[in-house]
């Protein structure tokens, strides 16, 4: 089977109207358990960002003006090709991202779903007809696409969540500009832009732009942009947000999170550790939806901390691309570095380190700390690495004032025996999205995903908003005639 996406072709360059050098220079691609250079793609500059925004804004006219089920075909055609490169682009993820190859491959299963269901949307009504007071007037709503929509993707998992904007903006009618994170360029863009060219896009409709910083930035201002969806921290979506209000422009924001983790005195102790193990370990942690809290009835505290201390110890950390692991890598040293600080400011201030706490390198022990309380950082901060934090609470009222007891609002769990008990605790909590009887990190495309608070601004990523996200409502109104007006 031919490689979808030689070094050959994209070294030192981005896709913008066709392979070529990028204004800003270079970016390393890294093999983050080896520190291996696999290679390098281009870094665009703001006069690339602003040369692909006017080739994008070209190409989406005719692209708009192109029948629904024929964007939905080649939408289709992706995920067809996507399903036959499944293992070389989950081996990328697992090599840039650090990620075990069980999460890198479930990526790519969610990516083709993502995929398909965006491929559905090109073929769904886009408008309404409406009533209207006026014998004669005909009034109907209908949704246009935004136009050129800038999607600026995470390292932690480039290639779902850049699919989960991609395919909708593209299904709607809309060009899109994607800049993948510097530390992930080939998994977050790269292997984008190399589908789409497979499957034969129309020129100018799809640009990858690899950059920092600076490159975000020149998305966000460029006029011919028209949204943003970022997904990101919460430090750098506020500025975003700053920047597109002032310009009036949309923005979709997906951010951090410090997520509760709730486990009531009825449930099965056992079942909750195991799924509190998973919510905090998986991919070292770094994911915004991790169980960052654990906040434990203490009837079963004793016991539930020996179950995850139990399962924490049982864990093996290593290269994922070389060895069966059930942990990786950290990112990057200053992320190593700032989970160091987290948890050794914690136990400073009296929380107690039960297992892990040290680390290797970017290699991370899984860490499970307790007597976790407000104020120390463990409680307060996103953490993005491989630490269970435990809270213990008297009753429910407690439970809920903890679980709220934080400015982030993206994902709370509850584990309970009695599912009543479990919803009336679930229906007070301050989050864009709760589980019950399951642990924190879970994507689907049929569910809203979307924060509260710190968390984001309130819109999501799924089948059910996909269309208002990458649309806007347009009202349209006709008669036979010009009626007489008193002027």
């Amino acid at each position: 089977m031919t490689e979808l996406a030689p070094a050959g072709v994209w070294h030192n360059k981005i896709f913008s109207g066709g392979w070529k050098a990028g204004g800003a220079g270079t970016i390393p691609v890294t093999e983050k358990a080896t520190g291996e250079v696999m290679g390098s793609t281009g870094c665009a500059s703001v006069a690339d960002v602003s040369a692909a925004a006017a080739i994008a804004t070209d190409a989406q006219q005719a692209w708009a003006a192109t029948p629904g089920p024929q964007r939905g075909d080649i939408l289709r055609e992706v995920a067809r090709l996507l399903d036959v490169h499944r293992d070389e682009i989950a081996r990328q993820i697992v090599r840039e991202t650090g990620s075990i190859r069980p999460k890198a491959q479930l990526e790519v299963k969610l990516a083709i779903r993502e995929i398909l269901e965006g491929a559905a949307l090109a073929s769904q009504p886009t408008g309404m007809i409406t009533t209207s007071d006026v014998k004669g007037r005909h009034s109907i709503a209908r949704r246009i696409p935004m136009g050129v929509v800038g999607v600026i993707t995470p390292w932690n998992s480039p290639f779902i969540l850049a699919a989960r904007a991609i395919a909708p903006a593209l299904a709607t009618g809309n060009a899109v500009l994607l800049k993948p994170d510097p530390q992930t360029p080939v998994s977050g863009g790269v292997l984008y832009a190399r589908l789409f060219e497979a499957t034969g896009l129309p020129d100018g409709l799809f640009h990858v732009l690899p950059g920092g910083a600076e490159t975000g930035d020149a998305m966000v201002r460029e006029p011919l942009v028209n949204m943003i969806s970022f997904t990101g921290s919460t430090r750098v979506g506020q500025v975003i947000g700053a920047v597109a209000g002032g310009l009036l422009k949309r923005a979709s924001l997906e951010l951090g999170g410090k997520n509760p983790y709730i486990v009531l005195d009825d449930v099965d102790v056992e079942a909750a550790a195991s799924a509190g193990a998973w919510g905090s370990f998986l991919h070292q942690g770094q994911v915004c939806m991790s169980a960052g809290r654990h906040l434990v009835q203490e009837s079963i505290a004793d016991a539930y901390v020996e179950s995850l201390v139990r399962r924490t110890r049982a864990l093996t950390v290593g290269d994922p691309s070389r060895d069966d692991v059930h942990l990786g890598p950290l990112i990057n040293e200053r992320q190593a570095a700032n989970v160091d600080r987290i948890v050794a400011d914690s136990a400073s201030k009296g929380a107690k380190i039960l297992a892990g706490g040290s680390r290797d390198g970017l290699f991370f022990e899984p860490t499970v700390m307790v007597d976790v309380a407000p104020q120390m950082p463990a409680f307060e901060e996103e953490i993005f690495g491989p630490v269970a934090a435990v809270t213990v609470f008297k009753d429910d009222d407690e439970a809920v004032r903890l679980a709220n007891q934080n400015r982030y609002g993206l994902v709370a769990a509850v584990a309970s025996s009695d599912l009543r008990r479990a919803q009336r605790i679930a229906d007070r909590l301050h989050a864009g999205i709760v589980h019950i009887n399951d642990q924190t990190v879970m994507h689907e495309v049929f569910g809203p995903m979307g924060g509260l608070g710190l968390s984001g601004n309130g819109h999501n990523y799924s089948t059910l908003t996909n269309a208002d996200q990458f649309m806007e409502w347009q009202w349209v109104t006709s008669r036979e005639d010009l009626p007489a007006y008193s002027f």
